[in-house]
């Protein structure tokens, strides 16, 4: 089998490499817009590179896309007319209604497209869902979700970025509606700026917190941060009336315990996205790969980006607004 990676910056790169290592495909092959990077790319893992993208498409049993996401629609498009699966980086477009257009012209086509919110391919998470599917959770009664950057984003990408909602936290708004398998129908958040102005001059927040309401009545709270002096940390716990279950607590977690025989903050912890989620990665392109071969279903389709984007607007309007935000 070949796959085919478009955009091979830091995560394309990082997934080209990741699909290289395997057994099921053949050849990776490589496109990117800024000339001979691609050529640079292929000589480090062992692929190939070509030099536009209908030459990537004509070669590639499936195509991943990590091109800038003004890009996104357009790529995609290409891929659907080329017959060819995609799994696309979040987000699939940045404007809700051009998302909705694309998830009809997606559906349309037949064309298997997965959106990459790596979370949903995080082996414990994904295990998670599989418990709470399963019933051994219980009636679930709260969903707490925490995530925070190690370190704040290049201040220059923040205006572009869409704010902490549709970019940090953007991931728990997919995974938590996704693991409790209900509609949000409230919606509350509130930021602030603590780490840096910058974030007040782009009009954004650098630290916030979500609550969301479902119809079941449980509910889940997400926190989301810009800097962690200790680390990366994502950690999604589960509270039910038959367990409370934990993802993201091991010996890597940047945080603290004060109690005598509690953990302590490694060497190790985790300095990234990349590092925290390594696993995810791996198993999201051997998923791919399977969907692409017709042996498994697509666990994150594109008509899932709809309710994350969802979340995340009503998110914003309800931190600028001081009130409860109704969604359902």
């Amino acid at each position: 089998m070949r796959i085919g990676v478009a955009g091979v910056g830091r995560i394309g790169t990082m997934h080209a490499g990741n699909l290289a290592s395997l057994d099921a495909v053949d050849e990776v092959v490589l496109f990117d817009p800024i000339p001979g990077r691609a050529a640079e790319v292929a000589a480090q893992i062992g692929a190939k590179a070509v030099d536009d993208l209908d030459a990537l498409l004509k070669t590639s049993d499936g195509v991943l896309i990590a091109t800038p996401t003004t890009t996104h629609p357009e790529t995609i498009r290409r891929a659907l007319a080329a017959n060819v699966p995609a799994l696309c980086e979040k987000p699939i477009a940045s404007d809700y209604d051009e998302m909705v257009a694309l998830v009809e012209d997606i559906e349309a086509s037949g064309v298997e497209v997965l959106v990459g919110f790596q979370r949903r391919f995080d082996p414990a998470i994904a295990e998670l869902h599989r418990r709470i599917r399963a019933g051994e959770v219980g009636k679930l009664y709260l969903v707490r979700a925490t995530g925070n950057d190690a370190e704040p984003p290049d201040f220059g990408y923040l205006p572009a970025s869409g704010g902490i909602f549709r970019d940090l936290l953007i991931h728990d708004l997919d995974a938590v509606p996704w693991l409790v398998g209900e509609p949000v129908v409230e919606v509350y958040a509130s930021g602030s700026v603590l780490v840096d102005q910058a974030f007040a001059e782009a009009d954004d927040v650098d630290n916030a917190v979500v609550t969301l309401k479902f119809a079941g009545g449980a509910h889940a709270v997400l926190v989301g941060g810009r800097h962690d002096p200790l680390g990366y940390d994502h950690r999604i716990e589960v509270l039910g009336s038959k367990d409370s279950l934990a993802v993201g607590v091991d010996s890597r977690t940047p945080l603290t315990s004060l109690e005598p025989d509690g953990p302590k903050v490694g060497p190790d912890a985790y300095p990234g996205f990349a590092e925290r989620f390594h696993r995810a990665y791996l198993n999201e392109m051997a998923v791919f790969v399977d969907v692409v071969a017709g042996k498994t279903q697509n666990p994150s389709p594109a008509r899932d980006s709809l309710t994350s984007l969802r979340l995340a607007l009503a998110c914003d309007k309800s931190r600028r607004s001081g009130t409860v935000e109704v969604v359902a």
